[in-house]
């Protein structure tokens, strides 16, 4: 099931044993477009503190009842190592946090370091910083930060640049209820066009500058215009996809079931 995921913030966490807090944010990789953390508010429970649930622990959502059940007791979550929720965090304090949780190191994999057939986002650095990344996750001892997670919070109400000018901002995320994986970035183009709204997949972004805080589009604005409205209010069915990825002239990229 495709849901957006800024709604779920306030959502209730459900450990196996309590209730736990409620949802703050999101964290997601910025090349794979995966979510990879949950941030937990946890209230009066653990004053002062937030602590990151990894997807591995997150269970398909109790939508009407705004709940997010977590495969984790309390008692699990609160001897859990601490890091600091402000981005990027130490790669050591991860490798801690996932080691705890018996969770997979995910940067061990080819296709963190290289998705094949995709287009990394751009990020400040470039190459070098690509590079870096890659040897301090692999490297023992002290490991730097990793500056492809990024805030869902803060990447809401970046701008839209198509290839003739702006069109619009950031508004929301789609993810796949299962994996978690970011289908769908909602484009609020009022900036432009009076209330409309629409989708585009991650795969159709050319590049980001986290700098200018600006998400570039490969396309124009007049396409982006006459492209089917998503409306909020309505379930994205495949009969929806199918119409926006025939109007962008896109392959279908899912699986069918």
């Amino acid at each position: 099931m495709l849901k957006t995921l800024l709604e779920m913030r306030g959502y209730q966490l459900r450990a196996i044993d309590k209730d736990l807090g409620s949802v703050d944010d999101f964290y997601f990789d910025d090349r794979l477009w995966r979510t990879r953390y949950l941030v937990a508010d946890t209230g009066n429970w653990l004053p002062g503190r937030k602590v990151l649930i990894g997807r591995e622990a997150l269970e398909r959502s109790e939508w009407e009842e705004k709940v997010i059940p977590v495969t984790l007791t309390s008692i699990e979550i609160e001897d859990s190592p601490g890091i600091e929720t402000d981005l990027p965090f130490s790669l050591q304090k991860e490798k801690e946090l996932r080691l705890f949780f018996k969770w997979r190191e995910y940067w061990d994999e080819d296709g963190f370091i290289q998705p094949a057939g995709f287009t990394p986002m751009s990020v400040p650095g470039g190459e070098a910083m690509e590079q870096s990344l890659t040897d301090g996750m692999r490297a023992p001892g002290k490991l730097d930060g990793n500056p492809h997670l990024r805030s869902a919070n803060e990447v809401q109400g970046y701008y839209i640049g198509a290839q003739d000018g702006e069109i619009g901002h950031v508004d929301d995320f789609i993810v796949e209820d299962t994996s978690w994986e970011i289908r769908y970035l909602v484009i609020d183009t009022q900036n432009w066009l009076p209330g409309k709204k629409v989708l585009i997949s991650p795969k159709w972004v050319n590049s980001i500058d986290w700098n200018k805080q600006t998400v570039q589009v490969g396309m124009n604005r007049d396409l982006i215009e006459q492209s089917p409205e998503y409306d909020p209010s309505k379930p994205i069915n495949r009969e929806y996809e199918v119409r926006m990825y025939d109007f962008y002239g896109k392959p279908h990229d899912w699986v069918e079931k």
